[in-house]
């Protein structure tokens, strides 16, 4: 085994209009995961404990979309991430 643990994961997390307010106005951050728990859905839980604000619109997988390296995920999918990966936090677009 290497002297680097290759059981964690850096995420790069961008947080965009109402999710950026919801998380204190926070734009990105970089989380680190371990691998175990480096999936779409487990950031979701993570970011929701970290950010009690953020937690109902982060949860909601049918309101907030994710996106992974610019592709958005669907609410059925639960991908894994790697290290160096970004995900960003879309909330539902308002206005007439």
């Amino acid at each position: 085994m290497s002297s680097t643990d290759p059981s964690s994961v850096k995420v790069q997390v961008l947080f965009f209009a109402s999710a950026r307010e919801a998380a204190g106005n926070v734009s990105q951050i970089t989380l680190e995961l371990s691998s175990d728990q480096a999936t779409t859905s487990k950031i979701r839980q993570r970011l929701s404990q970290e950010y009690p604000g953020l937690a109902s619109m982060v949860l909601d997988k049918e309101n907030l979309t994710l996106a992974l390296n610019e592709e958005y995920v669907t609410s059925e999918q639960d991908l894994p991430l790697n290290d160096g990966d970004t995900v960003a936090l879309i909330p539902p677009i308002s206005g007439g």
